[in-house]
C-alpha cells in the first residue's frame, strides 16, 4: 500500500526588511538643493510630507518589515515625529556611506537577511517596483533601483560589504556608477530594477507635481504639499525660480 503524498519541504520564508534612509525634518538640512528656489519653510514641509509617504508606501507592502536608519542626532525627533509607527536606527557615523553601511550591518547581524535600503523621497513609486526588488534580492548578491542622474533609490544585500559604499550617496551623480565598479570587484551578481527619479532639484519637483494631480492618492501628504504651496511652485513653472 503506497503511503500518502506528504507536501514539499519548503525553507523557511527569508525575512524581508526595508530601510528608509532619513533625517529629522530640521530647516536648512533637507533637500537644501530645492532652497534656492522654493523658501525654506516650504522646502522642510516637503520632505515631512515626503518622508511621511514614503513609510506609508513601505507599510502598505506585504511580510515586509520597515524600519527607518538616520544620523544619531536625529534619531529622538524622527521618532517623536514617526511616532510608534516604525522603528527608528541611528546609524554609526557620519554620512550617507556610513549610513548605508549600518543598514546591512545592523540588520544582518544575525545572519543573512533579505534587506533594502530605500530612500525617502520617492513615495511616488509603485509598491510593485518594491517588491520585485526581494524577488531580485532572492537570486542576486545586490539589487539596485537606479535613478536617471546617476544615482540610485534603492540598494538591497543579503549581508554587510565593508567596502562597498565607500565614499558613495545614493543620490549623488556617478553614485552608481562607483558602486557598481564595487560590486564587480567584489564578484557581487548585481541585479536592477527600473529606472526611476526622486525629488533633488525643481524639475523633479515639477515633474512629481503634475503625476500627483492626476493621482493625489499615490503619494497623498505630498498632493496637499502641492495644493497648499501652489504660488510657490507656479513660479517654479514660469521660470522665476533658479537653481
Amino acid at each position: 500500500m503506497e503511503s500518502p503524498s506528504q507536501p514539499p519541504i519548503r525553507p523557511p520564508r527569508q525575512n524581508r526588511t526595508l530601510v528608509i534612509m532619513a533625517k529629522a525634518p530640521k530647516p536648512g538640512t533637507v533637500k537644501t538643493r530645492l532652497t534656492p528656489t522654493l523658501p525654506t519653510s516650504a522646502v522642510t514641509a516637503l520632505y515631512r510630507c515626503l518622508l511621511e509617504d514614503t513609510v506609508a508606501l513601505a507599510k502598505s507592502l506585504a511580510s515586509i518589515e520597515v524600519a527607518v536608519m538616520c544620523p544619531e542626532p536625529d534619531r529622538d525627533e524622527l521618532t517623536k515625529f514617526l511616532g510608534d509607527t516604525v522603528e527608528v536606527v541611528a546609524q554609526n557615523g557620519a554620512g550617507l556611506a556610513a549610513g548605508l553601511n549600518s543598514v546591512f550591518r545592523h540588520f544582518t547581524a544575525a545572519g543573512p537577511q533579505h534587506v533594502i535600503a530605500f530612500n525617502s523621497d520617492s513615495p511616488h513609486l509603485a509598491p510593485s517596483v518594491l517588491d520585485s526588488a526581494f524577488a531580485i534580492l532572492a537570486t542576486h548578491d545586490v539589487v539596485v533601483g537606479p535613478t536617471y542622474d546617476g544615482g540610485y533609490y534603492l540598494v538591497g544585500a543579503k549581508t554587510a560589504h565593508p567596502s562597498l559604499f565607500e565614499g558613495d550617496g545614493m543620490g549623488t551623480k556617478s553614485a552608481l556608477d562607483r558602486l557598481l565598479t564595487r560590486t564587480k570587484l567584489l564578484e557581487l551578481s548585481t541585479g536592477f530594477t527600473e529606472p526611476f527619479y526622486d525629488i533633488d532639484v525643481a524639475d523633479d519637483l515639477l515633474q512629481l507635481g503634475q503625476e500627483l494631480r492626476l493621482a493625489p492618492s499615490r503619494a497623498p501628504r505630498t498632493a496637499a504639499w502641492f495644493a497648499d504651496w501652489e504660488q510657490a511652485v507656479s513660479q517654479l513653472r514660469t521660470g522665476k525660480g533658479k537653481l
